[in-house]
């Protein structure tokens, strides 16, 4: 081909080509306003779900059901312990205990279940020493439980309306206290814990005393001896 041939030929698809990549630019533009938007919007449960994943009551509950959780491991094997040693009452109580943090476990579960969230644990290997060092272990965390944790736990609820956490903070905080009440009856004369003792567990609540009629179990509840 003749070199100014070929020149003009490039030159005149050249044109060509930049003529249609400036069509194609302006067919573009003049689609853009006619173009769908899609705007993405949470739906009703997943904005619902991010209320409940941020809500103080579902939190405190996850807690108590981790809490509780791990104190009816650590109790069965304190019992363990206690056996071991010639404790038999403490063992009973310990055994009592575990039963009631069961309890407790499975209301927490209930309630977290009803707020849209899923029970979850974290079980740690329990560190398990003597008898009397593990009744005084116990003590701590009953009355932490019983005085500050719960309460806390109660208060914020009850601020929220949430009336069946308060309720399963409740039953709770109170069989703590009974507990811790046990443990250090136990730790403050444990010659007199070496026989066997019978405790009785309330199913509904967790309520643990060594007579039934002290357990205050409501119409449901089961009171057997452990």
């Amino acid at each position: 081909m003749n070199p100014t041939l070929k020149i003009r030929y490039m030159a005149k698809k050249t044109a060509i080509f930049t003529s249609a990549a400036a069509l194609g630019m302006l067919v573009l533009a003049g689609c853009a306003p006619t173009t769908p938007s899609a705007k993405v919007e949470p739906t009703q449960s997943e904005e619902q779900l991010a209320t409940k994943a941020q809500s103080p009551t579902l939190k405190n509950l996850e807690i108590a059901y981790n809490g509780e959780s791990n104190a009816h491991v650590i109790y069965l094997d304190y019992a363990k312990k206690a056996d071991e040693e010639g404790y038999k009452g403490v063992a009973s109580l310990f055994r009592a205990a575990a039963r009631a943090e069961e309890i407790h476990r499975e209301n927490h579960a209930k309630v977290i279940k009803e707020m849209g969230g899923t029970p979850q644990n974290t079980i740690a290997t329990p560190e398990v020493k003597f008898t009397q060092e593990n009744l005084q272990h116990a003590i701590k965390g009953e009355s932490y439980e019983r005085d500050t944790m719960y309460p806390d736990f109660i208060k914020e609820a009850n601020a929220k309306g949430k009336k069946n956490a308060v309720q399963t903070f409740t039953y709770a905080k109170n069989a703590e206290a009974g507990h811790a009440k046990l443990y250090t009856e136990a730790l403050n004369n444990l010659d007199a814990w070496k026989e066997p003792k019978q405790l009785y567990v309330c199913s509904v609540s967790g309520q643990t005393a060594m007579n039934a009629n002290e357990t205050n179990c409501t119409v449901d509840g089961v009171k057997k001896p452990v």
